[in-house]
């Protein structure tokens, strides 16, 4: 297996979005939902992706940082970049911001598209999210070479 796998994360206050590149850097699945019981719990959360980063062999993460519409940032892109520099304390990885203004909308659509409804949307809209975000950032990797 290669060990340029690339992680996708979508951080929110109960939930992260987990996606996963494939080993060539082209293409990005959704991978899994690690949920909490409280937004500041993190021990468990940081716990799992580590594990995930050795059963894929991660070299790098990608993680959505949520700004405002008009590009400002709030109280959650506080909270990001903070998960952000307990990521790169724990797992010695680097960790990209990507954008991820639209990428809950943009998950729903694709709910919509494939027909899943109700509960079955909260089950997948975040790792898909993940996906969306992981997958533009690699998008923009391929463009710039």
């Amino acid at each position: 297996m290669s060990s340029k796998r690339i992680m996708g994360l979508d951080f929110g206050s109960k939930t992260v979005g987990v996606a996963m590149g494939d080993p060539t850097g082209l293409i990005a699945s959704p991978l899994e939902i690690i949920e909490r019981e409280r937004e500041d719990k993190l021990r468990k959360t940081l716990a799992r992706i580590e594990a995930i980063i050795e059963e894929y062999e991660v070299s790098k993460i990608v993680l959505g940082l949520p700004l405002n519409m008009d590009a400002s940032s709030g109280e959650r892109v506080r909270k990001t970049q903070e998960f952000k520099e307990m990521l790169e304390r724990r797992t010695g990885l680097e960790v990209i911001f990507q954008d991820e203004r639209l990428t809950t909308v943009e998950a729903h659509e694709i709910m919509s598209d494939v027909n899943v409804k109700g509960y079955d949307r909260k089950k997948y809209v975040d790792k898909i999210a993940a996906a969306i975000i992981l997958q533009s950032y690699l998008d923009s990797v391929k463009e710039q070479s």
